[in-house]
């Protein structure tokens, strides 16, 4: 094999490893620091028919992360502020095979405990 070779075969492992070590910091719902995939789960949050940061499903009860709806400031874990753009995240509402299930609450929003 030639150097062109070898140094295109080094760029290509170089190029896999790096795709594969973002694969790995996908690292699904995380109650420790409130994030799915390293996306925060409260913020300005839209809703979306396609193309979701994360899949939720509305539960009434033990849910993984309670919600709470606000009109400002949702900088606390599990507060969210509907917006129709620039969104922190996006959500995508769904029935079957959620990343996270969602309790509506009034009070104390957070991840279950």
């Amino acid at each position: 094999m030639n150097k062109i070779g070898v140094i295109l075969i080094g760029i290509l492992t170089v190029l896999f490893a790096s795709f594969s070590n973002n694969a790995i910091k996908d690292d699904g719902f995380n109650p420790d620091n409130c994030t799915f995939n390293g996306k925060p789960l409260y913020g300005k949050i839209q809703f979306v028919e396609s193309f979701p940061d994360v899949k939720v499903k509305f539960v009434e009860s033990f849910g993984d992360l309670k919600v709470k709806f606000v009109t400002s400031f949702p900088n606390s874990c599990g507060e969210w502020q509907v917006v129709n753009s620039f969104p922190d995240v996006k959500v995508q509402i769904v029935e079957s095979f959620p990343d996270v299930e969602v309790e509506i609450v009034e009070n104390f929003p957070g991840v279950k405990n």
